[in-house]
């Protein structure tokens, strides 16, 4: 690929990003425009700036090198992405927006009124937040290192600087015009190259991708380890999305319940057009890419399709324009993800004995340039894994945690503050436990299927954890229960008394 194209497809999509942001900044006048946009943002740009922040590098890159390597198995990722916001529409989304809340911490405060559980729903944020920015970085650097050549701490370094100016300067209402603008902008950069891509593949006279029966039918032939693993990513895909700190904080960015369950069925429409594409890149690089397999570098197979198939001043151009998709992707995660960390600590820290005297949106950017570092370091040391699967750990993670919360929460009066802390801390220590065995060791065999694939075991202990102790413990539900419930499942139409 040519290199100079490369770059200054990078510096447009940085310098569009820093623009738009500050752009944002001139309507970020008070707190609740930086941690909520004061919830006025219509369910046709929330949609936009959801599904922007939601398609990560994982989407972008990782799916089609999945199914590059896989086969057809892999498009039980996209799938899972797509309907975990489906289960949210249902389950989620008007309730927890009636809640009032900023953040998930937030919202355990008010249903279950402990201090305790608001604590612990922090300490979780920062860690899937944590564990779901990782991969980004290392999908930058990796991205750079491949169109241009530059170390890898390039493109880690880029994309750290250019969230935290954004998410400093306007918070939540720059962040929103930002991401919004980068999901046309990824849609695009997949659907034009793949258009030219097409067309190529046609002249070559459609060549078939492969015969090996098992890439190409979904569980075919499969043993016991197969389907185990298929059905742990299905539960850590459809629910881990209702547990997502930056997916849940946006929807607390809409006017009412209405709005939220009206953004979230725009979003499936946009997910579920912007994923038929990756999976098609993974069937080409079949045919003109399998040695990335051998090489260890699927993730690169959207970016290397037009140099291969194309060539020339065109695959060039291509190139970058992809180039600029997959960092409109990290950008765009990467602040909404750095956002929501940010949102849970800033609040914490001006509640502390030190922060007191720190105003709501000092606090936030102190917490943001703060909260980046740790994943950038994580980004720079850990040992480059594949992006789709990096990620769903965080799935894992947020499934086994904050989605029985968020279920329990809102559809469960009996649920305790004992109960919560007893499940996230169970469920936290299953999937983040197995996470971390799984980078560190390596293992193989049924052993490493499990640790490496926690969700089917890790979220019924969450769940099992809440509902038990909740139960050994129901003396302690708090007594305004019947009020909280009420508030969450009235519709504002109604004009209840809403007040805390």
């Amino acid at each position: 690929m040519n290199a100079p194209y490369a770059i200054t497809a990078v510096i447009i999509v940085a310098l569009a990003t820093l623009g738009i942001g500050a752009f944002g900044l001139r309507f970020s006048r008070t707190t609740s425009d930086f941690y909520v946009a004061s919830r006025s943002v219509s369910p046709v740009w929330n949609s936009s700036a959801i599904s922007g922040e939601y398609l990560s590098a994982a989407s972008f890159l990782g799916v089609a090198g999945l199914a590059l390597t896989f086969g057809a198995d892999m498009l039980w990722y996209p799938i899972g992405w797509t309907a975990g916001y489906l289960l949210l529409l249902v389950f989620v989304a008007a309730p927890l927006r009636r809640s009032g809340a900023y953040t998930i911490p937030d919202f355990a405060q008010v249903r279950l009124q402990s201090i305790a559980v608001r604590r612990a729903a922090s300490l979780l944020v920062v860690g899937v937040g944590w564990l779901y920015l990782m991969p980004q970085f290392q999908g930058a650097g990796l991205t750079l290192r491949t169109v241009t050549g530059a170390p890898r701490w390039v493109g880690v370094v880029i994309v750290a600087s250019v969230v935290v100016l954004n998410v400093i300067s306007g918070g939540m209402r720059s962040i929103t015009f930002v991401q919004a603008f980068q999901y046309w902008l990824k849609l695009t950069a997949l659907l034009v190259p793949l258009i030219f891509l097409l067309h190529a593949w046609s002249g070559d006279g459609a060549p078939v991708p492969v015969t090996d029966s098992d890439w190409i039918f979904p569980l075919f032939d499969a043993d016991a380890q197969g389907i185990y693993r298929t059905y742990s990513v299905i539960i850590a895909t459809f629910l881990g999305t209702m547990g997502l700190p930056h997916v849940v904080v946006r929807f607390y960015t809409n006017p009412d319940g209405r709005a939220a369950r009206r953004t979230t069925l725009i979003v499936l429409a946009l997910l579920g057009t912007f994923y038929l594409m990756p999976p098609i890149y993974g069937v080409l690089g079949r045919m003109y890419a399998s040695d990335l397999i051998a090489e260890g570098r699927t993730d690169a197979v959207v970016l290397e399709l037009p140099g291969r198939m194309i060539g020339g001043g065109l695959g060039d151009l291509l190139a970058a324009l992809l180039t600029a998709g997959a960092f409109a992707a990290f950008l765009s995660t990467s602040s909404g993800l750095t956002m929501s960390i940010a949102g849970v600590v800033g609040q914490d820290l001006q509640q502390s004995r030190y922060g007191k005297r720190l105003t709501g949106i000092t606090a936030l950017r102190i917490a943001a340039i703060g909260c980046i570092i740790v994943p950038v370091i994580l980004a720079l040391l850990a040992e480059q894994i594949a992006v789709a699967n990096s990620v769903t750990f965080a799935f894992a993670l947020a499934a086994s945690t904050f989605c029985p919360l968020l279920i329990l929460g809102i559809w469960w009066r009996g649920l305790t503050a004992a109960g919560a802390i007893a499940g996230m801390i169970g469920g936290g220590l299953c999937a983040g436990t197995a996470t971390v065995l799984t980078i560190s060791l390596q293992l193989e065999g049924w052993l490493g299927l499990i640790l490496g694939q926690p969700a089917a075991w890790s979220v019924p202990v969450g769940f099992a954890l809440m509902i038990g102790v909740s139960l050994a413990t129901r003396k302690a539900v708090p007594a305004n229960v019947s009020r909280t419930m009420v508030r969450l499942h009235t519709p504002e139409r109604l004009d209840v008394d809403r007040r805390p």
